[in-house]
């Protein structure tokens, strides 16, 4: 049988979320920006591109809530952004990654949110565009709320003044701090799943399988976030003459240095929930491992129970079938006390054979 397509393997797992298939469109804002402040929100995409090409002092960021492909492919018209990442983005199901085209910045990004009650991982996904003045938010999620991270970038204008790529940083930091409260909420089940396991509850290992799954879905959201922010560490001014295919930065020096402290800070908050990620993955199955040992114990003290009861009822029963023979020895049956004897013998074999067991303790 062929494998599935890599974009539907990638949509596997619990309430993830797709591009609309319809032509019911999604929400879109516009907004224009002068160093780090916000002036204005257009009514169009195209009035904001006709604001931007007259002034390149504006900063345009395009906010988009699960668009259909309609709003999608005239977004990628009038900004002129590339055809195989806008494939990408129609498609959705992409694996988080960072790519150039020129000098667009594609990013695609994986937000997870853990739902305590079913203990299972809900991934969404965010695409988003990022070029020398105009920045595009794409979200296929319920999980990370982009109007909040635009807020909050907003709140830092020295920040915002660098570009782009303090969007980029913004809605990387939001993916990455969703991360947090789920990495907590699995470590306090998988905390109750061993307690669980050494009290020999029968449902532990349906649950085992169960977090495993969940682990792995996270895993894939947080592992490939490793190289992303490396790509985009590579210097404290993340571009410049020397690196065309980034988006340029903005502002003094002192400021590009401090977005840099904050891409760090990001990545190592990715590598804290990798570790831990990862930690599970390896808990999880040190737990099954240990689950599988208690139940092979227990079936072997079942075994050693059912063995002993055997070994204690077989003399008896040979002696009965001695006795119920046709070709008994007439002597022995006519004996008055033949039948007493034997079934002193008996009883004296099954308690002989009870107390050995019990003294080996099989029983």
């Amino acid at each position: 049988m062929s494998e599935p397509a890599p974009e539907r393997t990638m949509a596997v797992g619990p309430r993830s979320t797709a591009t609309p298939s319809g032509d019911v469109p999604g929400q879109v804002r516009t907004f224009l920006y002068r160093d780090g402040l916000r002036e204005r929100e257009t009514d169009t995409v195209q009035e904001a591109h006709r604001e931007v090409a007259a002034d390149p002092g504006l900063m345009v960021w395009v906010e988009m809530k699960a668009p259909n492909s309609t709003q999608l492919t005239e977004l990628a018209r009038t900004f002129g952004l590339p055809a195989l990442a806008l494939e990408d983005t129609i498609v959705a199901h992409q694996r988080p990654k960072a790519e150039t085209y020129g000098d667009v910045l594609y990013l695609v990004l994986r937000p997870a949110e853990y739902d305590e009650v079913y203990e299972r991982i809900g991934i969404g996904e965010v695409h988003l565009f990022a070029s020398e003045n105009v920045a595009v938010t794409i979200g296929h999620t319920e999980h990370i709320d982009l109007e909040n991270v635009r807020q909050r970038v907003e709140s830092e204008p020295r920040i915002l003044r660098q570009g782009t790529l303090a969007v980029v940083h913004g809605v990387l930091d939001a993916v990455v701090d969703a991360y947090a409260p789920a990495v907590s909420a699995l470590q306090q089940d998988i905390d109750e799943l061993e307690t669980q396991v050494f009290d020999g509850d029968p449902q532990a290992t349906g649950r085992v399988y169960r977090l495993t799954r969940e682990v792995i879905l996270l895993q894939r959201a947080v592992d490939p976030l490793g190289p992303v922010l490396q790509e985009l560490m590579a210097s404290p001014e993340h571009s410049g003459p020397d690196r065309p295919d980034r988006p340029r930065t903005h502002g003094p020096d002192p400021d590009r240095v401090l977005l840099h402290h904050h891409m760090r800070d990001v990545a190592d908050h990715v590598t804290a929930a990798r570790e831990h990620v990862d930690g599970f993955r390896q808990l999880l199955e040190d737990i099954m491992s240990v689950n599988n040992s208690l139940i092979d114990q227990d079936r072997n003290e079942a075994m050693k129970k059912i063995s002993s009861w055997g070994g204690i009822l077989v003399v008896p029963a040979l002696i009965a079938s001695f006795y119920g023979m046709n070709n008994a020895p007439e002597d022995a049956v006519h004996w008055v006390f033949s039948w007493p004897v034997t079934l002193v013998i008996m009883v004296l074999s099954a308690v002989a054979l009870y107390g050995v067991f019990r003294r080996y303790d099989w029983l």
